[in-house]
């Protein structure tokens, strides 16, 4: 292992994120602060690269983001070993092989720690039919390297599976196997080791409590279905399709019955909740039969929008996973006027960088 991912220079960068975050949120009055970290290298389970086609010779890349120069990577210590043994894999292959490699300008890697892998390849052509005849063939050849992958083809207004389209991950979390449908080009958690830890978190600071749970943002279901054991019901709301797609998968296949999905956003829940629209897309939903005393948040860096905001103010506990620690705290300043907070944790989702993973657990006053 290079010393940039040594153990020292990890726990250097981790102590940076503490003293940030403690600092950010010196305002509020803070519970001790729950550090879980990340491997300390091929802990990332997706990985993006441009394509560079230099003569007959293709490679990965990236940009750097301070002097814009294209970077070669022939290896990425922080992706996942199985992604790192495709990248060695897939180039040679691809270099002689004139209907993969034209007009090839990127390639994605999703990976699970179940063993599954996904490979996206994207084009700046229309992609037919000879396309798809030497992209099984390419399958096969990965698969008698010992990758087995599953192919997509990309252009504009164009999705080519050659077979399917997702990764199915299983994560052990105190004692339960919970597997998740992931799909291509939606959003996951990318770093598997720590998403195992903030689940187990989520586990922990929400038991033996009253009621039921809506959650909004919920994504594929990874939250909620591992919360469901602590609920009499759960309800969450995603706007995605491809996620609600893969959150109505998942139900199924951890045999969940107290949980139901609803692909509305925040703002429309907000707006069902009050009486002032219905919603086709919540029929068969009788909102009166629940008791949601627990809220769980998981937005976009942009956080939450006012109206939300209010909403949450009206429940007993909220649980709040952040991206993004300005609009954590921004939003804070709003929540702590009528919520204390009970839990703070970190999560090292992305080590070697600034990105701060933030759980927050809120009592109402």
């Amino acid at each position: 292992m290079t010393e940039c991912f040594s153990t020292a220079t990890y726990n250097q960068q981790l102590t940076n994120k503490i003293t940030h975050l403690t600092d950010l949120l010196s305002e509020f009055s803070l519970p001790e602060l729950t550090v879980h970290t990340s491997p300390l290298s091929h802990y990332r389970m997706r990985a993006e690269f441009r394509i560079w086609h230099n003569g007959e010779e293709l490679y990965h890349i990236m940009y750097d983001k301070n002097t814009k120069k294209r970077v070669r990577v022939d290896s990425f210590p922080i992706a996942s070993l199985l992604i790192n043994q495709a990248m060695q894999a897939i180039l040679p292959l691809l270099q002689h092989n004139q209907t993969l490699r034209h007009l090839l300008f990127q390639i994605d890697y999703f990976a699970t720690l179940s063993g599954q892998l996904l490979i996206t390849l994207l084009y700046h052509k229309k992609l037919g039919d000879e396309w798809l005849l030497q992209a099984q063939h390419l399958k096969q050849q990965l698969a008698n390297l010992g990758i087995n992958a599953n192919l997509v083809g990309r252009a504009s207004n164009q999705k080519i599976p050659v077979d399917v389209d997702y990764v199915d991950e299983v994560l052990p979390v105190l004692g339960n196997n919970f597997s998740y449908r992931q799909v291509e080009n939606s959003f996951t958690q990318p770093n598997a080791v720590v998403n195992i830890k903030m689940l187990e978190w989520a586990i922990s600071v929400t038991k033996g409590l009253s009621g039921d749970l809506l959650e909004f943002y919920c994504g594929n279901g990874n939250f909620s279905i591992a919360l469901a054991q602590n609920f009499r019901k759960v309800l969450a709301t995603e706007i995605a399709k491809a996620s609600v797609y893969s959150a109505q998968h998942n139900i199924a296949v951890n045999n969940i019955s107290n949980l139901i999905i609803a692909r509305l956003s925040a703002a429309e829940f907000t707006c069902a909740l009050k009486k002032e629209r219905e919603f086709k897309r919540l029929h068969g939903i009788d909102l009166d039969t629940y008791q949601c005393n627990t809220v769980l948040v998981d937005p976009p860096r942009g956080g939450l929008d006012v109206a939300t905001i209010d909403m949450l103010k009206e429940y007993q506990t909220i649980v709040y996973i952040s991206c993004n620690p300005q609009t954590l705290q921004q939003n804070l300043q709003q929540l702590t006027l009528t919520h204390n907070i009970k839990h703070l944790a970190l999560f090292d989702q992305f080590p070697y960088t600034q990105h701060i993973e933030t759980g927050v657990v809120l009592q109402r006053k």
